[in-house]
């Protein structure tokens, strides 16, 4: 039986900088990319000698870790030199921004994204659409892409799922300031009251700015009746991740009150949306369908006296 044959000077040179390549992005087939050659010429070492299997083995923990403490899985970030129009704020990917995934195994891992995919320009756009109204649908129908992306990323990462909810608390909070706002100029005016929000949204009735916010009121007290039969986590606010935000916050603060400006000087402009009450498809409402029923309640139905008195007057 004969022995597995060492490596040569050039081979040992050509390890290393694989290992240097992998303990930056934790991806075999970019390290191989970066180094000029093949990933099967590596793999085919990793199989044949034990000590270089190691390596490798260490290589990917020491990327998982590093990623892990900068922030964990992140979407990708435009880049000037790939897209089209030159801007940061592109909110899809050209091919080949590098973003930092999950995988199955839990570990994570820098990868270039496809075309056409979500930017992290993108989600801010979205959570800026939502606070400003509340209304999933409409914000995604903004951004141009389908709202079940955006349900998606908030099951799968708690970051995003926890921003999502604040956006939505914001606009659930404007919408009831607008609501009592109505209100006042209903009682004084009469009629039937129109209102917008700033970074317009669509004219809405307020009927169907009631049903908006009593939905979002349902899934909070869903959630909360979930979470008092199981153990809830610790608040974000004293995670690693809670902590550092704050921190970020903070010195966002102190920036605001040097410079009175909340941007600092190297950052792009935020993506300008298109304006809400322009943007459609993003409800299956009958313009045409007569909006309330003066014998209806709010939300459908008769009224239980009105059934009564219909039923005895033999109608019902």
């Amino acid at each position: 039986m004969t022995g597995i044959r060492p490596f040569t000077p050039r081979q040992l040179r050509e390890n290393d900088d694989f290992l240097e390549q992998l303990r930056r992005c934790g991806n075999s087939r970019l390290a191989a990319r970066a180094v000029g050659a093949h990933r099967a010429k590596f793999t085919r070492r990793r199989a044949k000698h034990a000590v270089f299997a190691a390596q490798w083995e260490m290589a990917l923990v020491a990327c998982h870790a590093a990623l892990t403490l900068g922030g964990g899985p992140r979407p990708p970030e435009a880049c000037p030199e790939r897209s089209r129009r030159g801007r940061r704020d592109a909110l899809r990917t050209e091919g080949g921004e590098p973003t930092v995934v999950r995988l199955k195994s839990g570990r994570l891992q820098l990868r270039l994204a496809p075309p056409g995919r979500m930017t992290l320009a993108a989600e801010q756009a979205f959570f800026r659409a939502l606070a400003a109204s509340a209304n999933v649908k409409l914000s995604a129908a903004a951004t141009g892409f389908s709202y079940g992306s955006f349900y998606w990323r908030k099951r799968v990462r708690a970051d995003f799922a926890r921003a999502m909810r604040i956006a939505a608390d914001i606009g659930c909070d404007r919408l009831e300031s607008v609501l009592l706002e109505s209100a006042y100029r209903l009682l004084g005016e009469g009629g039937e009251a129109y209102f917008y929000i700033d970074n317009p949204l669509p004219k809405m009735t307020v009927s169907e700015c009631i049903h908006l916010v009593t939905m979002h009121q349902n899934r909070d007290r869903l959630i909360a009746g979930i979470d008092r039969g199981r153990r809830v986590p610790a608040p974000f606010e004293e995670t690693r991740d809670g902590r550092r935000r704050r921190r970020e916050a903070e010195a966002r603060v102190r920036h605001y009150e040097a410079t009175g400006s909340w941007r600092y000087p190297d950052e792009p402009l935020p993506p300008e949306l298109p304006p809400l009450d322009q943007v459609t498809g993003w409800s299956k409402a009958d313009p045409a369908k007569k909006r309330h029923h003066p014998e209806r309640p709010l939300f459908g139905g008769w009224r239980l006296d009105d059934w009564e008195k219909r039923k005895r007057a033999g109608k019902g």
